[in-house]
């Protein structure tokens, strides 16, 4: 459709989205997004979009226009139990993308077994918030009930609901943990264990993965060393992998839950007396610092944890547009780290 045409047919209807794409050089989508004012659009893509829409006539929402203000509430017990490395950078993405879409933006930490709907309610209320982010928490069946009887705004951050009512974002946990398993098993491993917890939707979509790897590959086997997560993540990885080791059971490789969990193993697995990896090979997940300050540099699997952040704060602008749309899920893509406790044949993959 050209100019022309648009131009005559503005006499008689609105210009639509596509017709503003077409004119611009960009998808109907990148438009759309333009229009809502969220992140994500380079200047130079964005200025052409509303210099093309004002031309045409179309209603373009201001700039300074307010938008609805977030809170996010992070489980204390994850960011000051060893994982606040992980959860600072999911901060500094929801961070930078609330500012860039003008969001206001407060969080507060909480504990899990505190998020009751009264509590969660004064929160909110406190920071003048209309949307609510629940950074790595599984909102609880009275939680759950209130936010959707209210039709309050919510996105879980490193989370993801089983009964898909609420919008979310993660890690793709379950690809992420079929992947790390099969890179021990092309290294030649078929006694693989999985130290890991159980405690939440997405860890055990994680363990979901590593069964379905093992059942893949003829002659594997798999044990699921399940860790109560209460103290030193490492240092109960450690425990239970000597006393495993201790069983000769003939278990020459471990997936790991995350990589906190896979340096105590290292250090289980070097006090045997074994060589990694050419006796014992480990993966971990998530990519954490540690994971560059073990001997053997560690293998891992990378989660882009600043992206989570942003990508919850366009979920939660999506949903303050259309509180009756159906809820959505965005998995990001887990990359594997090569590193020394892994066959160097990986890196050829």
């Amino acid at each position: 459709m050209n100019e022309e045409k648009i131009g005559n047919e503005q006499k008689i209807r609105r210009p639509r989205q596509a017709d503003i794409a077409t004119l611009a050089g960009v998808s109907v989508s990148t438009v759309s997004r333009v229009l809502a004012n969220e992140p994500g659009i380079s200047d130079t893509v964005r200025r052409q979009i509303l210099k093309v829409a004002a031309e045409h006539g179309y209603p373009v929402k201001s700039a300074t226009e307010a938008v609805a203000g977030g809170l996010a509430l992070i489980a204390s017990d994850g960011v000051t139990g060893g994982l606040s490395v992980f959860y600072e950078a999911i901060v500094d993405g929801l961070r930078a993308g609330a500012a860039e879409a003008g969001m206001p933006f407060e969080i507060r930490m909480v504990r899990e077994d505190r998020t009751t709907p009264d509590a969660v309610r004064d929160y909110m209320r406190a920071a003048s918030a209309e949307g609510l982010f629940l950074v790595g928490i599984d909102p609880n069946e009275m939680l759950r009930a209130w936010l959707l009887d209210g039709m309050t705004p919510a996105v879980l951050v490193n989370g993801t609901d089983p009964m898909m009512q609420l919008d979310g974002v993660s890690p793709a946990n379950f690809f992420g943990a079929y992947q790390a398993t099969s890179r021990l098993m092309k290294a030649g491993h078929r006694r693989i264990l999985h130290l890991s917890g159980s405690h939440r939707h997405t860890i055990r979509e994680r363990i979901r993965g590593f069964e379905a790897a093992i059942a893949a590959v003829s002659g594997a086997e798999g044990r699921f060393v399940d860790l109560a997560l209460q103290g030193s993540a490492s240092g109960e990885a450690h425990e239970r992998t000597a006393a495993i080791l201790a069983e000769n059971a003939g278990f020459t490789a471990a997936f790991c839950m995350n990589d906190f969990i896979a340096v105590g193993v290292l250090e289980a697995v070097t006090e045997a007396g074994l060589r990694v990896p050419e006796d014992f090979a480990i993966v971990g997940f998530d990519d954490l610092p540690c994971a560059l300050m073990t001997n053997p540099q560690l293998s891992t699997m990378r989660v882009d944890r600043a992206a989570l952040g942003r990508e919850a704060i366009s979920l939660m602008l999506s949903r303050f547009r259309n509180r009756t749309a159906p809820a959505r899920h965005i998995c990001q893509a887990v990359i594997p780290v090569p590193g020394g406790t892994v066959p160097n044949a990986e890196t050829r993959e």
